[in-house]
């Protein structure tokens, strides 16, 4: 598809990637900083050049529902389409400087994911919106050999995006940063509205969703705002969709804040199961991360870190209660 909508008659292009819609004139960049027009056309500046290549548990997306212990070539470029000032890749996320040295094709991402025994390519790191046809490019690639596609991402797609992903991409990790749309706008650079919209059109287009929340005591940790969150998600997403809670850790632009107490996650995670949620998760935390049925209560997945120390699903199913668990087991 084509990531842009040209305006000749304002000598213009309009960038479709995220919902900021950036104008730009020849030689402008978006918000992002790696998108350009060039002759009028789009041009994604880091097509090709990842600035952070790793192998990962998939646990650590966190995406916990699909392919449980299995490894995930996760990449990320520099630039975002956000200011986060808590990021804990600021380094690359607020940068725009391009090492053009380093290259990766598209095939040559997807033999790597090959060569080291991962099934599944994670876009993460920074906002993998912004490197859309690159992702995509890799994403159509690794479908074709088996290979599973994963966004982490800030919610931010713009809706022509979303369309375009229904057919290559398997899962999403969406944050879901605060209940503020003041603070989305003002702090973040971003929307609250227009992350719900991206969540609710990502479950109806069948893409496997589950929702990361970075609690910040005294920013986002209201009794109030987490239980309009949880009541979000359990009744506009379904109850099926897991819930991580993960404790902040002091960085970036928010280095003098306190780490999140343990207390605090416990409280949310009590809200979330009391709206109903069947899968709510701590992370950034030494506790267990395990999943346990929602009808009969059997532990099914046993996550100690990011270590699967147990997988009793048989076929997708409680071996118990013969349960189907959402997710994508295979």
């Amino acid at each position: 598809m084509q990531y842009y909508k040209p305006e000749p008659e304002k000598s213009r292009i309009v960038c479709l990637l995220c919902r900021h819609y950036c104008k730009m004139k020849e030689g402008q960049v978006g918000i992002c900083g790696v998108n350009k027009n060039v002759g009028g056309k789009l041009e994604t500046l880091v097509y090709g050049h990842p600035s952070a290549l790793n192998v990962d548990p998939i646990e650590k997306k966190p995406i916990y529902h699909m392919l449980p212990g299995s490894a995930a070539l996760s990449f990320g470029t520099v630039g975002c389409n956000f200011k986060c000032p808590f990021c804990q890749n600021w380094q690359i996320s607020q940068e725009t400087k391009v090492n053009e040295e380093i290259y990766v094709s598209p095939e040559r991402m997807v033999d790597l994911a090959v060569e080291q025994g991962a099934e599944s390519i994670a876009y993460t790191y920074n906002e993998p919106t912004i490197f859309y046809p690159y992702a995509k490019d890799i994403g159509l690639i690794a479908k074709e050999r088996g290979i599973r596609n994963i966004f982490v991402s800030n919610g931010f797609e713009s809706p022509e995006m979303i369309e375009d992903m229904k057919g290559w991409l398997d899962a999403a990790n969406i944050d879901l940063k605060s209940w503020d749309e003041d603070y989305y706008k003002k702090v973040l650079k971003g929307g609250l509205e227009a992350v719900k919209d991206t969540l609710r059109r990502m479950v109806a287009e069948g893409i496997w969703v589950e929702v990361t929340t970075l609690l910040i005591e005294g920013e986002n940790d209201s009794d109030k705002d987490l239980e309009e969150m949880a009541a979000f998600i359990a009744g506009e997403l379904g109850r099926h969709v897991p819930w991580h809670l993960s404790a902040f850790h002091p960085d970036y632009k928010m280095r003098d804040h306190d780490w999140t107490g343990i207390e605090t996650l416990m409280r949310a995670k009590k809200i979330g199961e009391d709206a109903g949620l069947y899968y709510v998760y701590l992370g950034n935390v030494p506790v267990h991360g395990d999943t346990h049925c929602p009808d009969c209560g059997e532990l099914l997945i046993d996550r100690t870190g990011y270590n699967v120390t147990v997988n009793r699903l048989e076929d997708g199913r409680c071996p118990k209660c013969n349960r189907a668990i959402e997710g994508i087991w295979k």
